[in-house]
């Protein structure tokens, strides 16, 4: 690949406060009262004079995937203070997918992700940080974390707090996705109450966030392909201490940018998202990522839409055999070296930039030029013995959906499949249908008004997917849906259609026994509707009415664009006319 031009860098190695936004709280005898404050708080003098690093996490009691951030936070601090700098700890929210998962309280997950790089935005420009070392565990908490760090703009490094270690059922290794399985299982009577309680009470055993190639591991791998997380540091599973390793190292890296005037979008160029994109289909990862990747792309002021992110999808091969469609969790991949062995086996297969700068402030090629790839395992395969040539995640369009859409393919056997439509305007009515068994092998299940809009807030689809695999149907029918699946969901199951059904989209139009194809060969989502008639039931329709009228998700549907472009909610960095870094 051609040799990247590195951007002018802010280097800043005896940290000059005159060049940092924390002069504006802590420099000069107008801001003895702001220091004041910092006394109060047990800081001395030296600490005062000294950077002050924002340490943001998510830490929080609503699920396993965020109680470890606390502890980890506190060795990100013991990092800071050895690199020069003075930590300040703050947290924000999280909305947690499994709980929030088959209900209404999902409309507030994906709204979360924004909130969370709003409330970091808030807080850094609030107190004048000068750096930050950001810590998430669940979904929307990692690319909110990470959108947060571009948007800022101030030297950052990114950590993943780590996934759970798995769960025991009966001898096999299980998740939470089992368990939302049995309860398909349990609506066909193939499962007892006993049997789903016993299942219910071991599949989560620790501490850290889902353990298959689902959103929240999807995203930790992005955090070190992209080059904003130290390598390996998203591997260990949040219980184990040697995590605590690479907290202090992640703050030690931070002060270490701050001295070389290495910023996030310095380190995210396009080069990087394309990184990013690959490792998540070679790894068969969420389709969440074509959300998240171009939100973040947004807030570096460029565009990186779903379809660029398909493009790279396509063009890949998928050589790690993760869950859902693989046999392997995140704590297989950590124990053959985890993230480090995809992302150098895919440098060496030359499909990676090499030379694009990361959290180290050496290049991508630079941190694994030493990774050894194991031998005798089939986590992760080499690129000539891939496991498909192309990758995991597929992107359609057609005139189904103009905008677009996106599936998962990894370990599926099928890849074309027509049907009638079963059309559904609410996920719950979806959810009844199928638990209740009203509906036929062979159809096309539509969800629709469940996009940013029109959900609002576009909820993961997991309960009904994983019903009808509990069901034993799950190869026998397709579904689609202008919301989300989780990164969990497995089957032929398409999202994000665009333009979704409350702005008029065609999924909207769509009614009961009109004929589906979906061919993620030939990346197609078609209906079997001419132009004139879908024209003709255009002018009959009319947007649906939610009950969300007021509020914070009202508030998001007013603001939010489409999924295509990352469902985002401003301007962006095209609009900025300053970087608060900068000011």
């Amino acid at each position: 690949m051609a040799k990247k031009k590195h951007p002018k860098l802010h280097p800043n190695p005896t940290f000059d406060k005159a060049k940092m936004p924390s002069r504006h709280t802590t420099v000069g005898p107008e801001r003895a009262p702001h220091r004041s404050y910092l006394y109060a708080m047990g800081l001395d003098e030296k600490q005062i004079n000294q950077p002050l690093v924002g340490v943001a996490t998510c830490w929080n009691e609503a699920a396993p995937c965020n109680i470890a951030l606390n502890r980890q936070a506190q060795a990100v601090k013991i990092g800071v203070d050895r690199g020069g700098g003075t930590p300040r700890e703050f947290t924000t929210i999280t909305v947690t997918d499994g709980i929030a998962m088959g209900h209404q309280g999902m409309k507030s997950s994906l709204a979360s992700r924004d909130l969370i790089a709003d409330s970091v935005e808030l807080t850094m420009r609030g107190h004048c940080y000068d750096a930050m070392v950001t810590l998430a565990g669940c979904d929307k908490s990692l690319p909110g974390m990470m959108m947060a760090m571009l948007r800022l703009n101030v030297p950052s490094v990114f950590m993943y707090g780590g996934s759970i270690l798995p769960g025991k059922f009966r001898g096999k290794d299980v998740t939470v996705v089992d368990v939302f399985e049995g309860v398909g299982m349990h609506a066909a009577g193939k499962f007892s109450d006993a049997d789903l309680h016993e299942l219910e009470c071991a599949a989560c055993p620790s501490a850290g966030s889902c353990g298959g190639q689902f959103t929240a591991n999807t995203m930790a791998c992005v955090s070190e392909a992209i080059g904003l997380a130290l390598p390996g540091s998203a591997g260990a599973p949040a219980p184990y201490e040697t995590r605590d390793q690479y907290a202090e190292a992640s703050g030690e890296a931070a002060m270490n940018l701050l001295r070389l005037g290495i910023r996030p979008r310095d380190i995210c160029s396009r080069e990087a998202f394309e990184n990013a994109a690959v490792v998540v289909a070679a790894t068969g990862g969420s389709t969440n990522a074509a959300l998240h990747l171009p939100a973040m792309a947004h807030e570096c002021g460029f565009k990186f839409d779903l379809h660029d992110v398909a493009r790279i999808f396509k063009k890949t091969p998928y050589i790690a055999d993760l869950k859902p469609g693989g046999k392997y969790v995140a704590f297989d991949l950590y124990g053959i070296g985890g993230i480090p062995v995809v992302i150098k086996e895919l440098l060496d297969a030359g499909l990676l930039h090499g030379d694009v700068l990361t959290a180290t402030g050496k290049t991508l090629a630079e941190n694994h030029k030493d990774v050894k790839f194991p031998e005798n395992q089939d986590v992760v395969y080499r690129v000539k013995d891939c496991i498909t040539p192309t990758g995991g995640v597929v992107g359609l369009k057609g005139n189904l959906a103009p905008d677009g859409a996106i599936v998962k393919v990894a370990g599926m056997h099928r890849l074309v499949f027509t049907g009638p439509a079963r059309c559904f305007d609410s996920e719950e009515a979806a959810f009844d249908a199928v638990v209740k068994g009203k509906f036929k092998e062979g159809e096309v299940i539509v969800i629709r008004y469940e996009g940013p809009k029109g959900g609002p807030g576009m909820r993961e689809m997991l309960s009904t997917t994983a019903a009808l695999y509990g069901l034993g149907v799950g190869e026998k029918v397709a579904l689609i849906t202008d919301g989300r699946f989780s990164g969990a969901t497995r089957g032929f199951c398409v999202g994000h259609v665009g333009p979704e059904a409350q702005i008029g989209g065609p999924i909207g139009l769509l009614k009961n026994g009109d004929m589906i194809t979906i061919d993620a060969v030939k990346g197609r989502l078609s209906v079997a509707l001419s132009e004139k008639e879908l024209k003709k039931r255009a002018k009959a329709w009319k947007p649906k009415k939610n009950g969300y009228t007021s509020g914070a998700l009202w508030k998001y549907a007013e603001l939010v664009g489409p999924a295509v472009g990352g469902a985002v909610t401003h301007p962006g960095a095209k609009k900025e006319s300053h970087v608060f870094v900068d000011i």
